[in-house]
């Protein structure tokens, strides 16, 4: 619900937001209230304005997890359970068989446990806004983000964490609390004599960042009857089984920045800006402080004399910029050497904490720069009827950071972590915008965005910090195949998929492998080592794109969004582990039962392994959001009832592609994309009615 008023001086917004989701896995319900206040006044014959805005959202969610939402473990554990085995044994307990590598019984996961997370994010933000004389405006603006979270968790008895691990019940607690400030004065100033046009805007920002966090567990409970409402009764904390901790870290950023706007004629534009910044983050290190400068430059082509009797262009611009962008370490204190407790020794019959080191120091510590140049073209023809923008950009990323061996002595710690590494994209951004039709009851807007990227590692090493290896490898497989699953390595893209190549099966369904020679190598032939890996593929798409339709006739109206994505693999986990016929004590898919290669069914005595077999081309094309509504013809006599609007949509509507998982929209983030992980929350597709009404 969303309330608007107010007059000229003074205008009001507010509104009221409550979801409450039934998740489609037990135990994964979320509930969540957004409430916003925005307040705007004018004083003074308008020269004086005062904002005052707060947004608040509190979540409360159900978890099966200790500290998380969603389990995915039980997911997986319901995926691979035998069909045919009880849910419960005669006398009513759930059946289990713990002796089974990582095989509980789903149900019992569930209903054996208990927990919610919840959490109330608050942002208070207000601004001054003063012109003291024309064409000067200072301003101050400042807001507080407060994010608080507490957390609990437990397991009955008979959960199988007392059953196979003699827990004899489990809980937890933990609490979250972030505080972020922000603080920004700035003056602009403008100006227009003739033809020109001319903003200088100078400001000071500052920020300040307080995480703190607080956790504990306890088993060896008496009852189950307290859940996680009263830990201090289990025993494990009094005999020091159970671990508990508490964490605080803080860091600040101060920035001065300066901008400057010129147009002449509408015609030749440019922008400059500069940004000068420090981090606490950066403590020790010579260069604290980052210096990041930008420009850009605009030319309206259809505006010049030799465009003029052009007539089908409304807009024609040229775009041209060059800018730099810095990025602080995540982690603190970097910079400097550390100590950390670690063990006990006695001492004169006193146990005394010892102290190890924990880092190196590092004064070559400094900022990560993203140095990007850009060039564009933004049209529009025929009133509108046709416009887009078309974008080439080249970003070079330089003084990534890694860990990298050091020796020692002379230093303290094995390894310091240094800004050596630098990456490369570049890559086409296309937006198109038609009205393909437009009438008086009809209007139909559509939208075609096209987007590809390129990226490389370019670089590992300085004259500092150098590696045995131009490459280092990263994914994880999960037990109990237990082996990494991409390789970084310099002048290639990010995201390569690295393991062994089947190329065929033989008579007995073992695999056939091709080695590095190109060469066909069968199973009990192949050495298996780690020089007979390869590339397998690459988990990020080459091609990107979307096409979204908007439609309007007489009170009607349609919206339909598609997007795609292409030139990619995925490694299907599901396929990996269920289907293997020689896994008998589990579930598996029904196509463990068909032919490798359309010969045989796969070896009962070829083990589960991750191979090109099952990297998979993730291509697909979806209909994602499809919103039909109608806008209700209210009497004239109404007069409570202003709108009325009535829709159907879905989401996740239809999706089209080759790729054998269920969903090919997998985890993209980080150093290994494309793993289709076996524990993630299903996709689903969602039908929603709704009604809108304006009082």
């Amino acid at each position: 619900m969303t309330l608007r008023g107010g007059n000229a001086t003074t205008n009001y917004l507010a509104n009221g937001t409550y979801r409450y989701f039934e998740g489609i896995f037990l135990k994964s319900d979320n509930r969540t209230f957004t409430g916003r206040i925005d307040v705007n006044h004018n004083m003074f014959d308008s020269r004086l304005k005062l904002n005052v805005g707060l947004l608040s959202s509190n979540n409360r969610y159900t978890t099966l997890t200790d500290g998380g939402s969603f389990s995915g473990y039980t997911y997986r554990q319901a995926v691979i359970q035998n069909p045919t085995q009880p849910i419960t044994n005669a006398d009513g307990t759930w059946y289990q068989q713990p002796g089974l590598f990582n095989y509980d019984n789903p149900l019992a996961r569930i209903y054996e446990s208990d927990g919610e997370n919840k959490s109330l994010n608050t942002r208070y933000n207000g601004s001054l806004t003063w012109l003291p004389i024309d064409r000067l405006q200072l301003k101050a603006l400042a807001s507080l983000n407060q994010f608080n979270q507490t957390r609990g968790y437990a397991e009955t008895k008979q959960h199988i964490s007392t059953i196979r691990d003699g827990r004899n019940g489990y809980a937890s607690r933990g609490t979250q609390a972030v505080t972020d400030r922000l603080l920004e004065l700035t003056a602009n100033y403008d100006h227009n004599f003739g033809a020109h046009r001319l903003s200088v805007l100078g400001g000071y920002s500052y920020q300040d960042n307080v995480y703190e966090d607080y956790f504990m567990q306890n088993w060896n409970f008496p009852t189950d009857k307290f859940t996680y409402n009263n830990i201090g009764t289990g025993n494990a904390l009094r005999t020091g089984l159970a671990p508990i901790g508490s964490y605080k870290g803080a860091w600040n950023l101060v920035g001065f920045f300066g901008r400057l706007t010129y147009n002449y004629e509408d015609k030749y534009l440019l922008l400059a800006s500069v940004r000068r910044e420090a981090s606490s983050k950066f403590v020790g290190a010579n260069q604290p402080w980052g210096t990041f400068p930008a420009v850009s430059l605009g030319w309206r082509i259809n505006r010049e004399g030799f465009m003029r009797d052009v007539k089908v262009f409304d807009d024609l611009k040229l775009r041209a910029g060059y800018g730099v962008t810095g990025t602080a370490p995540d982690d603190l204190f970097l910079g400097v050497a550390r100590l950390n407790y670690s063990g006990f020794f006695l001492v004169n019959g006193t146990w005394v904490p010892s102290l190890v080191p924990a880092s190196n120091p590092n004064p070559y510590l400094r900022w990560e720069e993203k140095r990007e140049t850009n060039i564009g073209l933004d049209f529009s023809l025929y009133k509108g009827r046709v416009s887009g923008s078309i974008d080439l950009y080249n970003r070079e990323t330089n003084g990534l950071l890694y860990d990298y061996p050091v020796p020692s002595p002379p230093n303290l710690f094995g390894i310091t972590r240094a800004n050596v590494g630098s990456m490369r994209n570049r890559g086409v951004e296309v937006i198109v915008n038609v009205v393909p039709v437009q009438t008086k009851s009809f209007v139909w807007n559509s939208s075609v965005n096209f987007s590809t990227n390129q990226n490389r590692l370019t670089s590992l090493t300085n004259d500092l910090y150098t590696l045995t290896n131009d490459f280092f490898n990263t994914g994880y497989t999960g037990e109990p195949i237990q082996t990494y699953t991409s390789r970084v390595r310099v002048g290639q893209p990010i995201g390569n998929f690295y393991g062994f190549k089947v190329v065929d099966v033989g008579a007995d369904g073992k695999w056939i492998y091709e080695n590095r020679e190109g060469q066909q190598v069968p199973y009990d032939q192949f050495a298996h080592s780690d020089e007979d890996k390869m590339i397998l593929g690459n988990g990020l798409p080459r091609y990107y794109a979307g096409w979204n339709n908007n439609l309007r006739y007489k009170n009607f109206d349609l919206a339909v969004t598609m997007r795609g994505a292409f030139g990619y693999q995925i490694l299907n986990f599901q396929r990996m582990y269920y289907e293997n016929p020689g896994v008998v004590q589990y579930n598996q898919l029904r196509s463990a039962q068909e032919p490798v290669f359309g010969k045989v069914v796969l070896n009962k005595n070829v083990p589960l392994e991750y191979n090109s077999y099952y990297v998979e081309n993730g291509d697909f094309w979806k209909i994602d959001n499809v919103t039909l509504g109608y806008n209700v013809n209210l009497p004239t006599s109404s007069k409570i009832i202003r709108n009325a609007r009535v829709y159907v949509s879905t989401l996740n509507t239809f999706q089209f592609t080759g790729y054998k998982g269920l969903d090919p929209e997998v985890n993209r983030g980080g150093l290994a994309p494309g793993l289709d992980d076996r524990d993630k929350y299903p996709s689903v597709r969602t039908y929603t009615f709704g009604l809108n009404l304006t009082f």
